[in-house]
């Protein structure tokens, strides 16, 4: 048996898979959330916006088509915790490579089955976002909570820069993102992708359109991109809270009115901070692969794929140049905006739809109408 215990004392019990034995002589508290997708464990678990998380998920089965590497999302984790109901082995799956388990084994991620997460799911919806330390024995989480020091209600003891900002390395993004610049073929316009723990299928979907693209680090200068003349910026997802990132957010701030820009999930966010928004925390987030947004300049509304803890103030876009376009239909959050003067677009959610529903993917061509607009004007003037 382990635990999930939290600092009230609460605790969850299970059986261990995955990673233990590097974890279990220093015990660290990770922000736990949940996840109501039906499908897609692979790509969750190679999500770098779970960065420095633990994972709940609340569909019951897990694993049950194995592991297929052709399907993650980065070729690498950040997650630092995974709790299921039932974990399958994945047997008789025919693309299977592998399985979650083997997977979690050989990336340092500690696992915990046999869990009533439907319990669990109800205690974050109820309590929110909380620490949780994952233990091999009851008595051994709660004397790491009664040993612990204070801790911040956003866990900048892990996810956040440092004070003096010398040290970028201590937030989750800089753990996430590349080390060098590297570029992906196409036959079009060169695109620059600021990479804040990128999806693959973000990657994808601007390969498929044609685009060029130059993936830059987290870390990079607005110099050092507009060096290389993309004719388009794309502001990737990435993990925790935006607000912890300044140079990030003054980068941003030097290139949207520079450049057409789409900025994702993190990137949308960041949009917001740099034009004078604000972002705040939301209760217990929004992660799973069925949450209606309404385009509230049709009236259209579609089902979309979300990952995230934070959520922009619509009230603090007033005087910024943005305009909300999109709204969630649950609970009135900003899902999408766009600039009155610049070509500017972001979205709260995840329009490359891994995993989740691909009816969102027009925002990748509304992008390309931008650039190809923007590159027209240059060549008319």
């Amino acid at each position: 048996m382990a635990y999930l215990v939290f600092k009230d004392g609460t605790t969850f019990g299970g059986e261990m898979f995955g990673e233990w034995e590097k974890r279990s002589a220093a015990l660290t508290a990770r922000e736990v959330v949940f996840n109501t997708s039906q499908s897609g464990y692979q790509e969750m678990v190679t999500d770098l916006s779970y960065a420095g998380q633990i994972l709940v998920l609340t569909q019951p089965q897990i694993g049950n088509y194995g592991w297929h590497h052709e399907e993650n999302e980065a070729d690498k984790t950040r997650l630092q915790g995974l709790i299921v109901r039932e974990l399958s082995q994945g047997e008789g799956s025919l693309h299977a490579e592998g399985s979650l388990e083997e997977y979690c084994q050989q990336h340092d991620v500690q696992g915990l089955k046999d869990v009533d997460t439907r319990a669990l799911t109800r205690y974050l919806r109820e309590f929110g976002t909380l620490p949780g330390v994952l233990a091999e024995t009851k008595e051994a989480g709660l004397e790491f909570w009664r040993n612990q020091r204070e801790i911040t209600a956003d866990f900048e003891d892990s996810n956040s820069d440092s004070n003096d900002l010398g040290d970028m390395r201590d937030h989750w993004v800089y753990r996430s993102t590349v080390k060098e610049v590297y570029e992906i073929p196409g036959s079009g316009p060169l695109i620059a992708v600021l990479d804040f723990g990128v999806k693959r299928n973000i990657l994808r979907s601007l390969q498929q359109r044609g685009f060029r693209v130059m993936v830059f680090p987290a870390g990079s200068t607005a110099e050092e991109i507009l060096w290389q003349r993309p004719s388009g910026l794309v502001l990737s997802n990435g993990p925790g809270d935006p607000s912890e990132l300044p140079k990030g957010i003054a980068t941003v701030r030097q290139l949207y009115t520079k450049l057409p820009v789409l900025g994702i999930c993190l990137g949308h966010q960041l949009l917001a901070l740099a034009a004078g928004g604000e972002t705040y925390k939301l209760p217990y987030g929004h992660r799973g692969g069925n949450h209606p947004v309404i385009d509230l300049r049709t009236g259209k509304a579609t089902m979309t794929s979300q990952n995230h803890g934070y959520a922009v103030n619509d009230a603090s876009l007033q005087g910024s140049g943005f305009e909300v376009t999109m709204s969630n239909l649950n609970d009135g959050t900003v899902e999408g905006m766009e600039h009155i003067t610049y070509p500017v677009i972001s979205v709260q959610f995840h329009p490359e739809g891994a995993p989740g529903p691909e009816e969102n993917a027009e925002i990748f061509n509304l992008f390309k109408d931008m650039v190809e607009g923007s590159l027209a004007r240059k060549g008319r003037s």
